[in-house]
C-alpha cells in the first residue's frame, strides 16, 4: 500500500479507470466511508444492493460492504468474480447464528415457515423458505398465509417490530445487531430535549422502548426518504452513522443528528466496526488484484438462491411504516 496515492480523489480516478478496463461495478451500502461511497456505481442498503447483484452485466462485482452481502452477490451471480475489500468484514447479527444451532432449532420446532433476515449466513439461507429485508420484511411476512406458523431469525428486535406491525406471532431467535443495540435511550431522551422539534427516525433493528419513541420506522433508504421529504428541519437518526454522508447530499440544509451511542468514541454515534474495515486503499487492491474473491460451493449456492429469490420476486414496491 505504500506505493498507493496518498490523495483520495487520484486514487478514485485510477479506480474509476480499472472499473473501465475490468467491466467492473462497485456496489456500496449506506454504512461504508464516505470516499467509497463517492466511488460506488450505486449506493443502497440490502434490499437496494440485492436487486443491483441480481441486474448487474459487470463481469466483476466488487461488493463494498460486508461478508453476507458480498456472499448474496455471488449466490446471485455464480459467472461473476465477486470481490470483498476485506474478508474480516463480517456481521454481529450474522455470528449470532450458527448452522448447526439454527438446524437444530428448526427441527425442534416443525411445520413452521422459515423467514431469515438478510443478514445472515449462505448457510442459514439455505434452511430457509424465504429471505427477507428491513425494506420488505413486513410485505414478506403478510405473504405468509395465516393459518401458517412462522420462525424469523436472526434478529429479535425486528422481528418483535414485525410481530407488533402484522399481528402474527413469530417464533423468534434470539439475536441482535451491536450496533443498533448500542443506542443510549438515557442520551437520546436528552438530545430530544435540546431539540424539541427534531422527528427521531429509527431502523427497525433497535431496541423496542426506542422504536416506541420513533417518529418514523424503516429501512436505511426509507430513512433517508423520510427526511429529505419531511418538513421538519431537525432529526436525530438511529442507525449507522454512515448514513450521514448520503444525508448531507439528499437533505441539505437539514440538521441530522446522529442517536448518541453507551460507547463514548469520537463521533459519539454508532458505528459498524466490521464496516469500517474496508478502506478505499482496500477496494482499489482488492479490483487491482481481483482477490479477495468470494466462493461459495454449487450445491449451497443453489439451496440458498432459492429463498433469496422469492424475496426479489415479492419486492417490487418495498412498504415502510411511519408513525405519528
Amino acid at each position: 500500500m505504500n506505493n498507493l496515492p496518498e490523495k483520495n480523489e487520484e486514487l478514485g480516478r485510477i479506480i474509476s479507470q480499472l472499473k473501465k478496463e475490468k467491466n467492473a461495478v462497485i456496489l456500496a451500502h449506506y454504512y461504508q466511508e464516505p470516499e467509497i461511497q463517492d466511488v460506488a456505481d450505486f449506493v443502497g442498503d440490502s434490499l437496494g444492493l440485492s436487486q443491483q447483484a441480481a441486474s448487474t452485466s459487470a463481469d466483476i462485482i466488487v461488493f463494498a460492504g460486508v461478508h453476507f452481502m458480498a456472499e448474496t452477490a455471488k449466490i446471485l451471480n455464480p459467472d461473476k468474480i465477486v470481490l470483498l475489500p476485506d474478508l474480516n468484514a463480517g456481521c454481529s447479527l450474522a455470528d449470532s447464528c450458527s448452522r448447526e444451532e439454527f438446524k437444530a432449532f428448526i427441527d425442534k420446532h416443525p411445520g413452521h415457515v422459515v423467514v431469515t433476515y438478510i443478514n445472515c449466513s449462505a448457510e442459514i439461507k439455505a434452511l430457509s423458505d424465504i429471505v427477507c429485508t428491513s425494506s420488505n420484511a413486513v410485505q414478506i411476512i403478510n405473504s405468509i398465509p395465516a393459518d401458517k406458523s412462522i420462525i424469523f431469525a436472526p434478529d429479535r428486535n425486528l422481528g418483535k417490530y414485525l410481530m407488533k406491525t402484522t399481528g402474527r406471532d413469530l417464533l423468534l431467535w434470539d439475536g441482535a445487531c451491536e450496533v443498533h443495540e448500542a443506542f443510549s435511550l438515557e442520551k437520546i431522551e436528552q438530545l430530544q430535549h435540546s431539540h424539541p422539534h427534531a422527528k427521531l427516525v429509527a431502523h427497525p433493528e433497535s431496541d423496542a422502548r426506542l422504536l416506541a419513541r420513533a417518529h418514523f420506522i424503516g429501512s436505511t433508504t426509507a430513512m433517508i426518504q423520510y427526511i429529505k421529504n419531511n418538513s421538519a428541519r431537525e432529526f436525530i437518526v438511529a442507525t449507522e452513522a454512515g448514513i450521514l454522508h448520503q444525508l448531507r447530499t439528499d437533505a441539505p440544509g437539514k440538521l441530522v443528528i446522529p442517536a448518541p451511542s453507551f460507547e463514548a468514541n469520537a463521533c459519539a454515534c454508532s458505528e459498524c466496526r466490521y464496516m469500517k474495515l474496508n478502506t478505499l486503499q482496500k477496494l482499489y487492491l482488492c479490483l487491482k488484484n481481483e482477490s479477495p474473491e468470494i466462493l461459495i460451493t454449487e450445491p449451497l449456492r443453489v439451496k440458498a438462491l432459492s429463498p433469496i429469490q422469492r424475496m426479489l420476486d415479492l419486492s417490487v414496491m418495498p412498504r415502510e411504516t411511519a408513525l405519528s
